[in-house]
């Protein structure tokens, strides 16, 4: 069985003292509310990390990730983070891919496929983010669109190493506008990427590879997008600098 994640994206957000209570709050909540099969996830900015890492370590059931690493091990690389670095604060996960890297930071599958690799050598476990804008969608090539990001990274990587990656389906143009992906047109972009993940691997990967859906996914819409036969959790942004609304987020995966 595939394991069910809800994780939080953080992104440019709050000071450290705000963050520490938040991640407080949510580990209070969570409580037993995940079960064996399911993990939440807090991805907070790099000024969290050390501090909430060490706060996880009482839990089963909450982890900690960065939004970001360097695509180099070490050096003279003014304000980057390497890979090591992240996992030397005892964060498990980062977030490598996400639309607004891509966008504005010219983030592209050459280069993500060198911080995917940098991710997997120092023992983190990448969220990796597939999506297409509002013209790709519109234009009917968001296919080629999907297939590609995939292809030219994620899928380069031996089964083994790819049994390490969960994916993100996030329809760019429902990040932070409010829009949503219907259920049903989620599901039908999650079913399409878990056949590509047969396709290139095989059908017992697909079915244990964690598709998660991100795009202004909030306590409302989580239950019927949830409830889809391929979408196994969600990415969660602004919903995840609410404490209740994150923790409800969670709760729907009981459901």
């Amino acid at each position: 069985m595939r394991k069910k994640i809800v994780a939080g994206n953080w992104k440019m957000n709050l000071g450290y003292e705000e963050g520490i209570s938040l991640f407080s709050e949510i580990l209070h909540m969570v409580g037993d509310e995940a079960r064996g099969d399911q993990q939440v996830i807090v991805c907070s900015p790099f000024i969290h990390l050390h501090h909430i890492a060490q706060q996880s370590a009482s839990s089963s059931t909450v982890s900690v990730g960065a939004q970001n690493i360097s695509q180099h091990d070490a050096g003279a690389y003014t304000g980057e983070v390497s890979a090591k670095q992240v996992k030397s604060t005892g964060a498990e996960y980062v977030i490598l891919g996400h639309s607004e890297r891509r966008a504005y930071f010219g983030e592209d599958e050459k280069l993500l496929e060198i911080k995917v690799d940098q991710a997997l050598k120092n023992g983190l476990k990448p969220i990796f983010c597939i999506g297409e804008t509002q013209e790709e969608r519109e234009s009917d090539n968001f296919w080629d669109v999907l297939s590609k990001q995939l292809k030219e990274t994620v899928f380069k990587l031996s089964e083994a190493e790819f049994k390490q990656i969960v994916l993100a389906y996030e329809p760019v143009w429902a990040i932070g506008t409010g829009l949503t992906a219907t259920p049903e047109q989620a599901q039908e972009v999650h079913a399409f990427i878990r056949n590509e993940i047969a396709d290139s691997f095989d059908q017992e990967t697909a079915d244990a590879t964690t598709i998660l859906y991100g795009g202004s996914c909030n306590p409302k819409n989580a239950p019927d997008l949830f409830a889809q036969a391929d979408i196994d959790g969600g990415l969660i942004g602004g919903a995840s600098l609410k404490s209740r609304d994150f923790v409800d987020i969670v709760k729907v995966l009981n459901q």
